[in-house]
């Protein structure tokens, strides 16, 4: 059993890792901002569900599946690149046309699909969980005992995605993005561009 100093060691670590600039915290910074707090929190809880399943996964023992056979990680790795460098382009592309204030959110769904995807494409998030059991549990640790750290984890994953999502969607957040939106999005769309380059250009270590 993990004593609970340890364990909030672990979840303060897990916290400043979850909120660090990432392409999580950048689709739902950019959501919140330029779409508002619900499509912004409906992205969020995308992104968490899709950081529950490499949770999931990982405890299950998909992480040691993959790193036993790299083309599974080369395969999503293509993927989740793809994938940011699409979002790259978009916001690029969206950074060239004057605002239109008429434009309207994505519908729900697809905004919680595009979270989970965000995410699923992420090889690194299934080996982090994979990681972080490693760290915190100790030798001979039961079921019982990976699932307890899971939920702990989950919430806090949940706590920051979703705290994002509020944070930037303050309108006086959200009046100066409408000023300066350009020059947001083309940032975006560098940042994008950056995580893409980064996640292509990621290698196991075994």
């Amino acid at each position: 059993m993990l004593a609970p100093a340890h364990v909030g060691l672990i979840l303060l670590g897990w916290a400043l890792a979850g909120g660090s600039p990432g392409p999580a915290t950048l689709a739902i910074s950019q959501t919140a901002m330029s779409h508002g707090r619900r499509a912004a929190l409906t992205l969020a809880a995308g992104i968490t569900c899709g950081s529950a399943s490499w949770g999931v996964a990982a405890g299950l023992g998909l992480s040691a599946v993959m790193l036993a056979n790299a083309w599974m990680f080369e395969g999503i790795r293509y993927a989740g690149a793809g994938y940011l460098l699409f979002l790259a382009l978009k916001s690029l592309k969206r950074a060239a046309r004057p605002w239109l204030a008429t434009a309207a959110a994505t519908g729900r769904r697809r905004l919680f699909a595009r979270g989970m995807l965000l995410h699923l494409t992420n090889p690194k998030a299934v080996l982090a969980w994979g990681a972080i059991y490693a760290i915190a549990l100790p030798p001979g640790a039961g079921g019982a005992d990976v699932w307890t750290l899971f939920l702990c984890l989950i919430s806090v994953s949940a706590t920051v995605f979703h705290g994002y999502a509020l944070l930037f969607s303050i309108p006086r957040v959200a009046r100066g993005y409408a000023r300066l939106r350009r020059w947001f999005d083309g940032a975006f769309g560098a940042l994008f561009g950056v995580a893409s380059f980064e996640i292509l250009t990621a290698r196991l270590r075994v």
